[in-house]
């Protein structure tokens, strides 16, 4: 690999267009969703040429926006936080999931941390980006969460599916401010 080179002064893909990705439909949008993955692709080959094309699917649920998956030779995209998130998934989630997929094919990659030194450094020195680890949208669609609990402070917990489910296999969870053990209230109907 040949080392980056120094920070650019924009991020080097290109701000998108927000007009524009608020007016495509939903087929569209996953379509310019993978022509910036295969930019963000060919700018990564620049320093590593070797790098395998990716795979790009839809189908990651929940509240994780994309995730780089090995095994499976591709990128996962949230399809639900996509449609609602779109100039920021183009921005920021294609260039941190390019950099995972990067960074896991460079030699010992598969040792590094995923938002370590080696990620970051991708983040910042190729696509000129602040790396940052966590994404700040609203996954109340993307991921339900109909169960409500209670505790001793009558703070509402909300619980997706999956949680509960372990809750009726025995796991107890706790409030962080009254420590108290949760209790299943009601679920929310489905609107």
């Amino acid at each position: 690999m040949t080392h980056l080179r120094s920070s650019p002064a924009s991020p080097a893909l290109g701000q998108s267009d927000a007009q524009a990705l608020a007016a495509l439909d939903h087929a569209s949008l996953e379509e310019a969703l993978l022509h910036r993955a295969d930019a963000a692709w060919r700018l990564a080959r620049e320093v590593h040429p070797e790098l395998p094309r990716p795979g790009i699917w839809f189908d990651l649920r929940g509240r994780s926006a994309g995730q780089a998956h090995y095994q499976r030779g591709g990128l996962r995209f949230n399809r639900t936080l996509l449609r609602e998130n779109r100039q920021a998934f183009m921005d920021e989630i294609v260039p941190h999931e390019m950099a995972h997929w990067l960074v896991f094919h460079l030699e010992d990659g598969a040792k590094a941390r995923p938002h370590g030194h080696e990620w970051q450094s991708v983040m910042r020195k190729l696509y000129g980006l602040t790396p940052v680890t966590t994404h700040r949208f609203d996954v109340t669609r993307a991921s339900p969460a109909p169960y409500c609990y209670r505790c001793r402070c009558e703070t509402l917990h909300r619980f997706t599916g999956r949680r509960h489910a372990q809750v009726s296999k025995g796991m107890r969870y706790r409030c962080r401010h009254c420590r108290a053990t949760l209790t299943f209230a009601y679920r929310e109907a489905s609107g």
